[in-house]
C-alpha cells in the first residue's frame, strides 16, 4: 500500500528525531572518552616523570672545565644517580659546585630523558700572587683560585705586604685587569699596601704610583703620555690623574 503524505511526514520526523538522539548520545560519550584519555595520559605522564625508572638519573656530565677534573666536580655536585630526574635539586647541586674556588659561575640543567649537565665557567687569572710559599692565580675579582709551578710568562705579579687585606688584594686585581695590553706587558709586579696604595713596578725598574683602582683607564692614558714626555723619570705618580707628577 502506498504511503500517504501524512505517514511519510511522520516517518521522516521519527527518523530526524532518532538521528538527533543518537547525535546527542555520541557527543556525551565523546566527551567522556576524551576525559578518560586525558586522565589516562596525565596519570601515565606523572608515573613516567615521578615513579618510572625510565626517567631516572643514569648519567651526569661536566662541560666547560679545564682546571677542574670531571671527578672533582661530580664529587662535590653529588647528584644522586637513580633518583627521578624531575626531583633532582639542581639549585642545591649548583650551590655546592659554586663553592669551588676555581668556579666563577655554574649552570646545572636536566638533560632529558636521564641526564644532568653541569656547565662550569672557570675563573681566569689576571695576575699571580705568592702566598704561603705557593704561586697562586688571582682573578679580576681578587679571588685566589689556583696554583702554578712557576710564574707564567708575561703575567704580572702582585706583591702584598704582611698587612695587606683581602680588600686591598681585590683592588690590586682590579688595577691589573684594567690595564691595556701594552702597559700590562711592561709591568713586572704590583706592590700593594692598602686599597689606595698600589704601585706598579715596570720591567725596567721604574715605578708608577697608581693609588686605588678608581679611574684606572684615565690613569693608563695619562701614564702613556708621561712616559713619552718625561723619559728620564724613575717615578710616575698618576694617583691623581688630573695632576700627575714625576721625579
Amino acid at each position: 500500500m502506498a504511503e500517504t503524505r501524512e505517514e511519510r511526514a511522520e516517518r521522516l520526523t521519527r527518523q530526524r528525531f532518532a538521528r538527533r538522539q543518537w547525535a546527542r548520545r555520541w557527543m556525551r560519550w565523546k566527551y567522556v572518552a576524551a576525559s578518560v584519555l586525558l586522565v589516562t595520559a596525565l596519570v601515565t605522564g606523572v608515573w613516567l616523570v615521578f615513579f618510572s625508572s625510565a626517567l631516572s638519573v643514569t648519567k651526569v656530565e661536566v662541560a666547560g672545565n679545564e682546571l677542574l677534573s670531571d671527578q672533582r666536580v661530580l664529587r662535590i655536585a653529588a647528584v644522586p644517580e637513580g633518583e627521578q630526574l624531575a626531583l633532582v635539586d639542581l639549585a642545591d647541586a649548583a650551590r655546592r659546585v659554586q663553592t669551588l674556588s676555581e668556579v666563577k659561575d655554574v649552570d646545572v640543567t636536566r638533560a632529558w630523558p636521564d641526564g644532568v649537565l653541569i656547565t662550569v665557567t672557570e675563573r681566569t687569572a689576571v695576575a699571580i700572587v705568592e702566598l704561603g710559599g705557593k704561586i697562586r692565580g688571582l682573578d679580576a675579582e681578587g679571588i685566589v683560585f689556583r696554583d702554578y709551578k712557576s710564574v707564567p710568562k708575561g703575567m704580572p705579579r702582585v706583591r702584598p705586604t704582611t698587612s695587606t687585606g683581602a680588600d686591598a688584594l681585590k683592588e690590586a686585581a682590579g688595577v691589573v685587569s684594567s690595564l691595556p695590553d701594552d702597559l700590562a706587558g711592561r709591568v713586572d709586579h704590583v706592590e700593594v699596601e692598602t686599597i689606595d696604595q698600589i704601585t706598579l713596578v715596570l720591567r725596567d725598574g721604574r715605578q708608577v704610583l697608581w693609588g686605588s683602582a678608581d679611574e684606572s683607564s684615565l690613569k693608563a692614558t695619562v701614564l702613556a703620555q708621561l712616559i713619552v714626555a718625561v723619559q728620564a723619570a724613575t717615578v710616575y705618580d698618576v694617583s691623581v690623574p688630573g695632576s700627575p707628577t714625576t721625579r
